[in-house]
């Protein structure tokens, strides 16, 4: 194989890579300023602000209609245990009321009608 060729090659190779990264490069980060939590190929961002929860749905960093889906989030503070209700407000996003103080440990379950519900865990900053 000649130089050029496999200069080439590797040209492509790493541009092909980069595209790749590049196109999930908000999976995982928040895009609300919460904290994102994953269950399978969705990622739930939770936001605690005003007295006001909301949870962002997305797959990959595309948002996943909200239509339907109910949802519950269990926060626990030490051996406290607080729960709220979600309803779908948006588009791509549930709400409930209430907040969640830094520290404390989330349980995320969001369902659609008909399908499993979906369950998430993470830590509130």
């Amino acid at each position: 194989m000649t130089k050029t060729l496999k200069t080439l090659l590797l040209a492509l190779a790493l541009s092909t890579y980069g595209n790749a990264a590049l196109a999930h490069a908000e999976h995982g980060q928040p895009q609300y300023g919460g904290v994102v939590a994953e269950a399978g190929e969705m990622q739930f961002e939770v936001v605690s602000r005003d007295g006001q929860l909301t949870v962002y749905l997305s797959n990959h960093g595309n948002p996943v209609l909200a239509t339907g889906a109910t949802g519950k989030l269990t926060a626990l503070v030490g051996t406290a245990k607080s729960e709220f209700d979600l309803k779908a407000v948006g588009d791509s996003h549930l709400q409930g009321s209430g907040s969640i103080p830094a520290g404390a440990k989330l349980l995320i379950t969001v369902q659609w009608p008909g399908k499993k519900p979906l369950q998430a865990r993470v830590v509130m900053r």
